[in-house]
């Protein structure tokens, strides 16, 4: 297939999102934000209260769900017909969704739903196995990366911003233990591909990651 793809994986907090879509819109590719699949499918299970270690009920849940993306400057999606953009980045969804992800039936039901984004004129994904597992023969990849404590402060301050009280200390505890758990996991664990562009953004601006996963694709 040469429909032309750039992953962008790496860990939660790491920019993955704000990267992926404006490089998207600059080039004028499609969007893939994997890990909302995985977030959606966690907020479905967590509202018809399936118990997350009930992998055979997630992974029919996960045959059944339908969802639809829209994207301009932001990510708005719709879970059966419902809008849950505004759920998608609660601390509650991120934890059911990093436990489910780690199972390989589910990974498995989801992986055709992911590969179905890949249309001309390209694509960006972001997620966590992009370059390695879904579009491992893409030929662009990138793995963006930022230190937990400065993924902890990114987090902090998104929430601040909205209001929601939040605790540094245990925001970047959840982001070190959510990290354990996506690289130890025994299906696609969290690993840079190996023909992947490592890109720390600790000390860098969000326009200065832009900028460098841009030049990758000239």
């Amino acid at each position: 297939m040469n429909i032309p793809v750039l992953t962008i994986d790496g860990p939660s907090g790491a920019g993955k999102g704000t990267v992926s879509r404006a490089v998207a819109k600059k080039l004028g590719w499609h969007y893939l934000d994997s890990g909302s699949i995985y977030r959606s499918l966690a907020i479905s299970a967590l509202d018809k209260q399936i118990d997350l270690q009930d992998i055979a009920k997630i992974t029919l849940l996960a045959e059944k769900m339908h969802l639809a993306f829209e994207c301009d400057d932001v990510l708005i999606v719709s879970l059966d017909g419902v809008n849950i953009t505004h759920r998608l980045a609660t601390e509650e969804t991120g934890a059911a969704a990093s436990t489910i992800a780690a199972y390989p039936e589910v990974r498995a039901v989801l992986l055709q739903k992911q590969k179905d984004f890949r249309r001309f004129p390209g694509l960006v994904a972001d997620g966590r196995d992009m370059g390695t597992v879904v579009f491992a023969d893409a030929p662009y990849k990138v793995f963006l990366t930022a230190s937990a404590l400065e993924r902890g402060k990114r987090r902090f301050k998104q929430l601040k911003e909205k209001g929601i009280d939040a605790n540094l200390d245990k925001i970047t505890h959840e982001i070190e233990l959510r990290d354990r758990r996506d690289r130890e996991r025994k299906a696609a664990p969290l690993i840079p591909a190996v023909d992947a562009f490592y890109l720390d953004s600790s000390d860098l601006s969000i326009d200065e990651v832009i900028n460098q996963v841009i030049i990758l694709t000239e």
